[in-house]
């Protein structure tokens, strides 16, 4: 490392001037045009070669580390610091989309919700989430739970999640357990949202879940691959995969002369020393209505209530469990309007809806009340469940929601490895540069995304149309201003197994009813209605949505750009992609984006 010193001196003389024109500027706003380019200039320069603690050190060796380790001062010496709680641990990660590296994934600036659930948890966004949560602004933990200042933000404290980080902050949180009953929870939407994903069939999320030790897990895009895949898939994986609401159809059951109606295990049982802990799978209850049903023809879900119930019951009048935990992929809505009707559950770790929510929310019942949790998305988080139990029950808990900064934690070797050994024979292709971002490229926000906005002036053009959809999917990574786009990157915006785009002709009726369907979707007043994704995108056209109207009348003032009203007799010509209900013979959205951004750039 000697002969990176003098780089190191002659970055430093460039701080210490620019600090010191800065610091005598009587305008705020020379600071702040001064301050980020240069924090973001030197961080690029280390990020690939060091963590923190040595950036400081060898800045201790040529005498410049006191100023700016108190420019870095909110960032603990040792990191994720805890004294020890209660005698058992549940780790539980939720929603990476397959993203091996660490990723750069913005919050939402606006997170509507319905009726009285706006403006509460998970419905809070900005400045108004950091009031409500007690978090610092312009902290490192304003930058992962909010969208505020994002990229500049980002530029700071540079990206976060990748399973190499995961595995070291896993390994980290179990040598410092004084009593070592830990389990690590997957929460599902696991296998999907990456090209090797994609090109692997979600091999690859299972060899890196493997290493990373997780014992149970449950699932939602995992079934986009096929029933037969799954099945495969689940042969390979060694943790358990459960789901109490995935069911066999009557048909199939006779078909295959089936004992049981149970596709797979409904929950499992892991015992401690002083301990045992029931975990109940909760798959994604809408997934044939959200992703093609052709894909698992032979199965049903649905929520199943009645069904859990009776499953939490038969767990406790058999007294194998101290404490029950529905590992579940509903959405927060759908979780905290089944802990208000189910009793008997302890704990509810939710995913699905991509809500990071730092604090528990407490769930009253019948019968007493259930902690609902929520752990984000894309690795940038994991949750931390410490368990106090006593005599045969749930006597206290600790939740921790730890944002996983990848520049502060040493990346596991063992995992380093593996991912790049899975990414080798990809590389080139993963690589390839496409274009450069003129812009934040995002994608989650409740009405539209910057990245969304591409997706669908892509298909406008290329596929020549007047009108163009796109789900509101929520995952997908962000992509900063200036930043390179690959071909990677497009890949973490569309790899599914349905990628295919359609152009057919429709009226305005149709495509009002399309848009009020959506609608419906994500702002129906009963949770158990609402399907977690965002409202769908329209290129072409604008509208008006009044998130609290009645169903069919959500969606007014339907109009081009130029101003011209969109008529409900007349035909247009729509693009659309990620068709449910039937398949698409166009061209695939990532080859349709490609094209776009080789052509216009």
């Amino acid at each position: 490392m000697s002969n990176l010193l003098p780089k190191i001196c002659a970055y430093c003389y460039l701080i210490v001037r620019l600090h010191f024109i800065a610091r005598y500027s009587a305008r705020t706003e020379h600071w702040i045009i001064i301050t980020i380019p240069y924090v973001y200039f030197i961080r690029r320069i280390f990020q690939n070669f060091m963590i923190r603690r040595q950036f400081l050190h060898y800045l201790s060796l040529i005498g410049l580390s006191s100023g700016l380790n108190g420019c870095l001062s909110s960032i603990p010496e040792q990191l994720y610091p805890a004294s020890s709680f209660g005698n058992a641990t549940l780790l539980h990660l939720t929603d990476c989309h397959a993203q091996l590296l660490p990723v750069y994934y913005r919050e939402p600036s606006i997170n509507t919700g319905a009726g009285v659930s706006n403006n509460r948890p998970p419905h809070v966004t900005g400045l108004a989430f950091l009031n409500f949560f007690g978090i610092k602004p312009d902290s490192k933990e304003a930058y992962a739970f909010t969208d505020l200042d994002f990229a500049e933000a980002a530029a700071v404290y540079g990206k976060m999640g990748g399973f190499a980080h995961l595995a070291a902050l896993i390994k980290q949180l179990k040598e410092s357990s004084t009593h070592g009953n830990i389990l690590l929870l997957d929460g599902g939407d696991t296998w999907q949202g990456s090209a090797t994903s994609l090109w692997t069939q979600g091999r690859d999320m299972i060899e890196a879940c493997n290493l990373l030790g997780v014992d149970v897990m449950t699932g939602h895009w995992e079934f986009t691959y096929g029933s037969g895949q799954v099945q495969k898939n689940c042969a390979v994986f060694k943790g358990d995969f459960i789901a109490q609401n995935v069911l066999l159809s009557e048909e199939s059951q006779f078909a295959f002369n089936a004992n049981s109606d149970q596709v797979f295990k409904p929950y499992v049982i892991k015992e401690f020393n002083d301990s045992r802990i029931a975990i109940v799978g909760q798959a994604y209850p809408y997934t044939p209505i959200a992703n093609p049903k052709r894909f698992i023809p032979d199965w049903r879900f649905g929520i199943q209530e009645k069904r859990l119930q009776q499953l939490v019951e038969k767990i406790k009048q058999q007294k194998i469990a101290d404490v029950i935990v529905l590992l579940s992929h509903n959405g927060m809505a759908i979780d905290l309007k089944l802990a208000a009707s189910v009793t008997g559950l302890d704990i509810i770790l939710g995913g699905h809806t991509h809500d990071a929510v730092p604090n528990p929310v407490w769930v009253k019942n019948s019968s007493g009340r259930t902690c609902v949790t929520n752990g984000g998305s894309h690795g940038k988080f994991l949750a931390v469940l410490d368990l106090d139990i006593r005599n045969h029950r749930l006597n206290d808990l600790r939740y921790r929601l730890l944002p996983v900064f990848s520049n502060l934690l040493e990346p596991d070797r063992a995992m380093e490895n593996l991912i790049a050994t899975i990414r080798q024979p990809y590389l080139a292709r993963l690589q390839q540069n496409i274009s450069v971002a003129d812009r934040l490229l995002y994608r989650r926000d409740t009405f539209e995304g910057t990245f969304d906005r591409l997706l669908l002036e892509a298909q406008r053009t290329v596929n020549d149309v007047q009108i163009a959809l796109s789900p509101g999917f929520r995952w997908g990574t962000t992509i900063l201003p200036g930043q390179i786009i690959t071909y990677e990157d497009i890949m973490n915006h569309t790899a599914i197994t349905y990628p295919n785009t359609l152009r057919r002709t429709l009226t305005g009726y149709d495509i009002k009813t399309l848009l009020e369907d959506a609608a419906d979707n994500v702002f129906n007043p009963d949770p158990y209605y609402q399907q977690g994704g965002d409202m769908a995108r329209a290129g072409g056209l604008n509208f008006r949505c009044n998130p609290n109207a009645g169903t069919g009348n959500r969606i007014s003032g339907l109009r081009f750009s130029n101003g011209e009203l969109l008529d409900a007799s007349k035909p247009y010509t729509v693009s659309s992609w990620a068709s449910v209900n039937q398949e698409a013979s166009g061209q695939p959205m990532h080859t349709v984006l490609l094209e776009y951004l080789q052509q216009h750039g």
